[in-house]
């Protein structure tokens, strides 16, 4: 073994001891969590959180703001145009019919004609975004 000078005095036994430790503390950070059901990031609590009337108020000012544009108003895909695919429609069968983690995969990502929004909006922005489209598409 080399001779280390921060190692210097440090029995073997108390070097594998202090490895051991560091292990345990890393394991115990990150299975606890899990175990005690605690999110492991802080916008975990925020995805299955129901939604309520404020939910829907700040979907609506996010979504007038950022995606009306080629949506429309009442989300009917009736807004700005460009080439290729045609804006969805919130109010049709075949999005009432997309699950939440589709739509919000589409939020995130993105499709051929449409911005990801993942660095825009926070992870509750986009749950309240859907939130107001789910309550579109039951006004239909």
């Amino acid at each position: 073994m080399k001779d280390r000078p921060f190692a210097r005095g440090i029995s073997e036994e108390s070097r594998a001891g202090r490895r051991l430790l560091v292990l345990l503390l890393v394991l115990d950070l990150l299975f606890v969590p899990l175990l005690s059901g605690l999110p492991l990031y802080a916008d975990a609590e925020q995805e299955s959180r129901p939604s309520d009337a404020e939910d829907l108020i700040k979907g609506e000012k996010i979504f007038a703001k950022y995606c009306s544009g080629c949506h429309g108003r009442y989300g009917q895909g009736d807004g700005y145009r460009m080439l290729g695919p045609s804006p969805a429609d919130f109010t049709s069968p075949a999005s009432r019919k997309q699950s939440d983690e589709e739509l919000l995969k589409t939020i995130h990502e993105g499709k051929p004609n449409m911005p990801p929004w993942k660095t825009r909006l926070s992870k509750q922005d986009s749950s309240d975004v859907l939130a107001y489209i789910r309550k579109l598409s039951e006004q239909q």
